[in-house]
């Protein structure tokens, strides 16, 4: 067996089809968004693998995010909920993480870390308290699936229908970032590079769509970018204008890609993403009759390093969260980019 250094750039096929094959694989996995991050942030991939008589063993896609801000870290995945080493044996995990502590010492990096969905590691440093997924099983029958939404909840869908919403696909992102951009804006967060929504939609081509929610009269009113890989539905950058809440066109948003899942897609599984434990997503993904599952981040940390604590509960970032909450939109996305690429 050989460690190896996939170039993103090149032919990465067999690197997309044993993601592809492996059953614990997540559509972060994929060179695609690897190459997106890359050619929108300019962070450095380093996309090991192990390699056994041609064949590829295990995996581990890393990106560099080097920060003044924020540290200096390798991730897998940057910019992602998942990640983390994908392998057929204990030998070719053995291999991946010499060579990802290689890397942390070479690198001279403050942390490396893996966003696992289930424990790899029994004796890496974790965080197993902070993140938690949702994932569901769809019926084949959206009959079913609606009736499988909690009454309360499935009240608002019914209301997002009666006011005549109706969902379209929308070929680029523009209005997806415009109503996503002032989201964020007003949770206090920066947002990401507008450049990143159209090197997703380039990189992974029919497997990313662009839901828009649109009232009767054709206003854009909330938007969401999703991934379909194999038979899951993986939605991701969502937004809405203020007028979204009063119409339940979220609520609605969110059936509309179940239901578009099962009749247009042949999915099997509805990935609602990663949400901070005790906050309103949270909340909100579990009024969908969604079970929270604790996700498993494990690290490399050097001698003497410390667990990072970059989110937005930790008190120190709250000045900085309160004031970028009243920054005028436009400045907020010409300052938020040189900020939100040192997150990670």
């Amino acid at each position: 067996m050989q460690i190896k250094l996939l170039d993103i750039f090149d032919d990465c096929a067999r690197w997309d089809a044993y993601v592809e094959g492996h059953p614990k694989a997540t559509v972060y996995h994929l060179s695609a968004w690897g190459r997106a991050v890359a050619r929108s942030m300019g962070h450095k991939c380093y996309y090991i693998y192990v390699e056994d008589q041609g064949k590829i063993r295990g995996l581990l896609p890393l990106i560099h995010v080097k920060s003044l801000l924020f540290g200096d870290s390798l991730i897998s995945v940057a910019f992602a909920t998942n990640g983390g080493p994908l392998f057929d044996d204990e030998k070719a995990l053995a291999l991946l993480d010499g060579e990802a502590g290689w890397l942390v010492k070479t690198l001279g990096v403050d942390y490396l870390e893996c966003r696992n969905m289930v424990p790899v590691h029994d004796d890496w440093p974790t965080k197993k308290e902070m993140y938690s997924t949702f994932r569901k099983a769809l019926s084949r029958d959206n009959e079913e699936n609606m009736k499988a939404i909690p009454r309360k909840q499935r009240a608002m869908v019914r209301k997002g229908i009666k006011f005549g919403l109706r969902a379209v696909i929308d070929p680029r992102p523009d209005r997806l970032f415009a109503m996503y951009s002032e989201s964020v804006r007003n949770l206090g967060s920066p947002v990401f590079p507008r450049k990143l929504f159209y090197f997703l939609k380039e990189e992974f081509g029919d497997d990313c769509e662009i839901l828009t929610v649109e009232t009767a009269e054709g206003a854009p009113v909330s938007s969401v970018m999703t991934f379909y890989f194999r038979n899951e539905v993986v939605p991701y950058y969502g937004g809405g204008t203020f007028e979204a809440r009063a119409l339940a066109a979220n609520d609605f948003m969110y059936w509309s890609l179940m239901a578009r899942g099962v009749d247009e897609k042949d999915c099997a599984i509805f990935d609602f993403g990663r949400s901070k434990n005790g906050t309103g997503a949270f909340s909100f993904k579990k009024n969908w009759g969604f079970a929270p599952q604790p996700l498993h981040y494990e690290f490399i940390l050097p001698e003497g390093g410390e667990m990072p604590d970059i989110n937005p509960l930790n008190p120190k970032y709250q000045l900085m969260i309160k004031t970028w909450k009243k920054l005028p939109l436009p400045i907020a996305n010409l300052v938020g980019p040189m900020i939100s690429r040192s997150l990670g």
